[in-house]
């Protein structure tokens, strides 16, 4: 306890730290005030009312699980973070595929500002597809009759006025979340979902708790329940940060009198490359086809198709489960490229043991790359379709959601990450970090 108090006070000791902690805190505070700011022309006491019954097993009460709880606000920052995170990665799958954008990936830091140009351009078109939807949602949604946009305020300015607020609170979230990046304790984006989802866990606690002492939950079981599933989640955890090491042989060269390389190093291999990347990608486009079916809420049709899309249905999870396998490969591509090893490797005088340098060991580390990512990939799957299945189980939707699965991963994942950035700072001014070994293992 006493090294964990020591360790605080050093944080605090480093004017820099304790400035870039400052201000990170200071731009989170602002995403939970805007989580809590009505949009204009919605009265906020019918809306509070229309919530009270309404179903939270849906898709949108997943996503209001991202934004902390502002889409059921309905709030200027309704939309959160999330057209960004859907642009970037329509950006990065076009990169995979089209010329232009691979030219780009590879241009350096030019080619990065450019991407990061287009990027934003794809967040303003998608924000503002996203907010029509809003838009159309509220405008359908009465209380005792009574709509909870007033008569006098509909109309065709209150509709492109609120897809505007819409569109600038999400473009706001995105420049507090490079701010943070850049000037902050790191990891902008994700602090901000990592927030939206902790600002939500005391509202689910009390719920589950209510439930409790009204008789209809049963303690025992539900512990044993989420015993079951905590112990599920945190061996899949640790498989998940496995690692496998390939030897690299360097030989001896001598330059002058001094002699270089006869030793052996490893190349180590993660099970889970990607982190809890693929499962924010994956829900980010499951969250497209709801927004979609939003805009016709009276075709009874699309309404019932919307069904399918519930996050406790078993096509949903089954879906949800593929797109989180397909993008733990391409996210696991993105950002370990074997080709890059193996020539970093011939450069350097190294070798893999029996493998002649060169493609034979770019297709030796790919080979097995894609082995190991297989397992990581299903296990990535099988916690973010847990809640469904806790859900089945009795355990009130908001609990689930925030327990297992998704939510679970990129608390753990992000406060990892934090954490290693804070350490990095403590070990270069020569403090000790949080751990006696001096490194916290973060999600990367």
């Amino acid at each position: 306890m006493s090294r964990l108090t020591d360790t605080f006070r050093n944080i605090f000791k480093i004017n820099e730290l304790r400035q870039r902690i400052i201000y990170t805190l200071s731009l989170l505070i602002i995403v939970r005030l805007g989580s809590h700011l009505t949009i204009p022309g919605v009265d906020a006491v019918l809306l509070s009312e229309s919530m009270k019954n309404a179903s939270s097993d849906n898709l949108f009460g997943l996503f209001d699980l991202f934004v902390g709880g502002a889409f059921s606000n309905a709030a200027i920052f309704a939309l959160g973070i999330m057209p960004y995170i859907s642009a970037s990665i329509i950006l990065q799958l076009m990169g995979a595929v089209i010329p232009y954008f691979q030219k780009l990936q590879q241009e350096g830091e030019e080619g990065r500002k450019k991407i990061t140009q287009l990027t934003r351009y794809g967040t303003v078109i998608i924000s503002a597809m996203q907010a029509w939807g809003v838009t159309v949602r509220l405008l359908n949604i009465n209380v005792q009759g009574l709509p909870i946009v007033p008569e006098a305020v509909q109309g065709f300015g209150w509709i492109i006025s609120t897809i505007i607020i819409l569109t600038s609170g999400t473009m706001f979230m995105m420049w507090m979340g490079e701010q943070i990046t850049d000037k902050g304790i790191g990891n902008g984006i994700s602090l901000i979902i990592f927030i939206g989802i902790i600002a939500r866990f005391p509202v689910a606690v009390y719920e589950e708790y209510q439930l409790i002492t009204a008789g209809q939950r049963s303690i025992i079981i539900e512990i044993i329940i989420l015993a079951f599933m905590f112990f599920i989640i945190a061996g899949v955890v640790l498989v998940t940060q496995g690692t496998r090491k390939i030897p690299v042989q360097y030989a001896k060269r001598v330059v002058g009198r001094k002699v270089y390389g006869g030793v052996t190093q490893y190349i180590p291999l993660r099970v889970n490359t990607a982190g809890v990347m693929p499962i924010i990608f994956a829900q980010s486009i499951m969250f497209i086809p709801g927004t979609i079916l939003s805009f016709f809420p009276d075709n009874e049709f699309l309404q019932n198709l919307a069904r399918y899309f519930v996050f406790t249905s078993p096509i949903y999870s089954f879906f949800y489960a593929l797109m989180i396998i397909f993008f733990t490969y391409f996210y696991t591509a993105i950002a370990f490229n074997p080709k890059d090893v193996a020539d970093n490797m011939k450069k350097q005088g190294g070798f893999i043991p029996g493998i002649r340098p060169g493609k034979q060991t770019s297709d030796f580390i790919d080979n097995i790359l894609t082995k190991i990512t297989l397992p990581g990939s299903i296990f990535l799957a099988i916690i973010a379709i847990l809640p469904a299945f806790v859900a089945g189980w009795g355990v009130s939707n908001n609990f689930a959601q925030f327990f297992g699965g998704t939510s679970l991963l990129i608390v753990v994942g992000v406060g990892l990450d934090t954490l290693q950035q804070i350490e990095s700072h403590l070990l270069m001014r020569h403090y000790d970090g949080f751990m006696k070994s001096g490194k916290v293992k973060g999600r990367r």
